[in-house]
């Protein structure tokens, strides 16, 4: 029997189900990866919003990370909500220890806008997390947090992605989806270097929560395959695209999306 390749990720949980680790297990099952987790904190979240927040002290965030890279090993890493800057320089620290690519998610804000990331923790995410980062996926809210730099229309993504490169990812996903307009949903990757525009049709579906997970999970998971960053990324969107798609009510706030929309096509 074939052992799949491993990805892990260390991100907090969402009782909800939709985000966080339970939406990046989810999106690993899905795309053939054996998925594994680091929780970095527990929320009490729903469809409505996020109630509270529990930060995990660093140490039971480095023990879990320890514990399994160094009996089961990693092929791929995906970071999401850290938390506290405590954390983020924790993860950084263990990023730098570990060969595998790393695809970081720079959350700070919730899809009902609740707060995910202290704001004093923004200098470590961009002098200590990112330039461990294989790919960084911000979103347009993300991008104006890190790096002052408020992108209104498509012409404008290229100088967003600029300013995060500048924070020394090797490559960054500039997520697209917030901009105004009926047009195409569209990102951009690039490495500085190259440009790759990635367009999707717009949906006229609300129920959307968990895309960022599931796509920087599925951008993980491609790169454990042996993919390459722009492969990785390419694949990624379009499962995404899917399950946004195919998302679904759930309580009376924001549904998630369909991880398994594939299963039910």
């Amino acid at each position: 029997m074939r052992t799949p390749p491993t990805v892990l990720t260390v991100a907090g949980s969402d009782s909800g189900g939709g985000a966080g680790i339970q939406a990046d297990l989810k999106t690993m099952l899905a795309l053939g990866v054996h998925g594994m987790s680091v929780l970095t904190a527990v929320t009490a979240q729903n469809s409505l919003g996020v109630q509270d927040t529990w930060p995990l002290p660093a140490e039971a965030v480095r023990a879990q990370f320890r514990s399994v890279v160094d009996d089961i090993g990693v092929r791929a890493v995906k970071t999401g909500m850290l938390a506290s800057t405590e954390l983020v320089r924790t993860v950084a620290a263990l990023l730098a220890e570990t060969e595998a690519p790393a695809v970081v998610d720079p959350v700070g804000i919730s899809k009902h806008g609740n707060a995910l990331l202290a704001a004093s923790a923004r200098a470590a995410v961009c002098g200590e997390l990112l330039p461990r980062a294989t790919v960084a996926t911000p979103n347009l809210d993300e991008v104006a947090w890190l790096t002052g730099v408020r992108v209104r229309t498509e012409e404008e993504l290229p100088a967003a992605a600029e300013a995060v490169l500048a924070c020394g990812p090797r490559w960054v996903l500039v997520k697209g989806g917030h901009l105004a307009g009926d047009q195409d949903a569209v990102d951009l990757l690039t490495d500085g270097t190259e440009r790759h525009w990635l367009r999707a049709p717009r949906l006229a579906n609300r129920h959307t929560h968990g895309t960022g997970c599931t796509l920087a999970s599925a951008i993980a998971a491609g790169l454990a395959l042996g993919h390459t960053v722009p492969e990785a990324v390419t694949a990624a969107k379009e499962y995404v695209t899917g399950a946004i798609a195919g998302g679904f009510a759930l309580g009376e706030g924001i549904g998630p999306v369909d991880h398994g929309w594939r299963w039910r096509t």
